[in-house]
């Protein structure tokens, strides 16, 4: 099972495009050609009306000049406790922590929590930055185009950079753990 972003983020993330597109004299059809992302689901974004990926989130921020973390308003002065961005009806999350975009390369820390068979998926498409993954609590299995690993509690491990991500709990538990993405960033990419 997959879930999505939480209402009140996709509304708050449509508003920020939003402005953001607005301030840079972009029309929908400008920011769909920088971004690669249709005219009809920029819309439906900027409206709160779709449930985007973060993959896609990424590639309008790229288009914006900016970060998925920096749409959120994440950064310096985010709350202590992060930003929930993604959720399930079961109790899975994942919260953004922090993150810092310093030149050409954006740094995002996150704790995620997978309950019993929900799966989380991040789609190829975005930034193909790398992933340091380290287990809290539980075994944490992640696919990354190959069979599927087990990172015990306490373990760590490094995913390459691109492709699909698949994480779940093993054998329908609970995984808690953190991430930290190393995403590149060209100075004016668009």
């Amino acid at each position: 099972m997959s879930g999505g972003m939480r209402p009140a983020v996709v509304e708050q993330l449509g508003e920020r495009i939003r402005a953001a597109r607005q301030e840079l004299e972009l029309s929908v059809g400008a920011l769909a050609e920088r971004s690669d992302v249709s005219r009809r689901m920029l819309t439906q974004i900027e409206l709160g009306q779709a449930n985007p990926s973060v993959a896609i989130l990424d590639r309008i921020a790229a288009g914006l000049g900016t970060t998925f973390a920096a749409l959120m308003g994440v950064g310096a002065d985010a709350p202590p406790d992060g930003v929930e961005i993604w959720s399930t009806d079961h109790g899975s999350w994942a919260v953004l922590l922090d993150a810092i975009d310093d030149g050409g390369v954006s740094v995002e820390t996150w704790k995620w929590k997978l309950v019993g068979e929900d799966v989380y998926e991040g789609a190829p498409g975005g930034a193909a930055g790398r992933i340091m993954l380290h287990v809290i609590e539980g075994s944490l299995e992640t696919e990354e185009g190959a069979p599927w690993r087990v990172i015990e509690a306490g373990g760590s491990h490094r995913s390459p950079a691109g492709g699909v991500r698949r994480y779940r709990a093993r054998d329908g538990g609970v995984a808690v753990f953190l991430s930290v993405a190393v995403l590149p960033r060209a100075r004016g990419e668009h």
